[in-house]
């Protein structure tokens, strides 16, 4: 299903999800104007096609003890692949998500710690791969995002 084939309908049913993705079909049934069984088979149809990956908890890092969040960009040896950036950033369990980029960096890596002491055990962590050739440390102070 191409973007181009969901409708207003099918929009606001997914802003809907995104804003509380427990949402039972009834409770957005009368939001939408459509019957239960209608907003079920919507739903069903954008599962089914990929446009609804799944559905996730949002969770509050803070309360974890991990509430310092950053961004380490590494620099790896030239002959490295993909697939060994992928994985030696992604053994850490702090680490959050692994963007392979285009430029002079090779990997954009996102992480939660507890503390500066435990970002700096991970970036070592990081860094004894023996692969890493070079990282710098972007700190964030607040963020947003977009929700759909």
């Amino acid at each position: 299903m191409a973007s181009h084939e969901l409708d207003d309908t099918d929009h606001q049913l997914l802003r809907l999800l995104q804003a509380d993705g427990r949402r039972t079909f009834s409770e957005m049934a009368p939001e939408v104007g459509l019957s239960v069984a209608a907003v079920k088979r919507r739903v069903d149809r954008m599962r089914e096609s990929g446009v609804i990956k799944g559905f996730t908890v949002q969770v509050d890092h803070a309360k974890l003890g991990r509430g310092i969040e950053a961004f380490t960009e590494l620099r790896f040896a030239g002959t490295t692949s993909v697939g060994d950036i992928l994985a030696s950033a992604s053994r850490a369990p702090e680490v959050q998500a692994v963007f392979t980029i285009a430029g002079d960096l090779d990997a954009l890596v996102h992480m939660r710690v507890r503390d500066i002491a435990h970002l700096q055990e991970v970036i070592d962590r990081l860094r004894g791969s023996g692969k890493v050739i070079g990282t710098r440390t972007l700190m964030v102070l607040g963020s947003w995002t977009r929700d759909d």
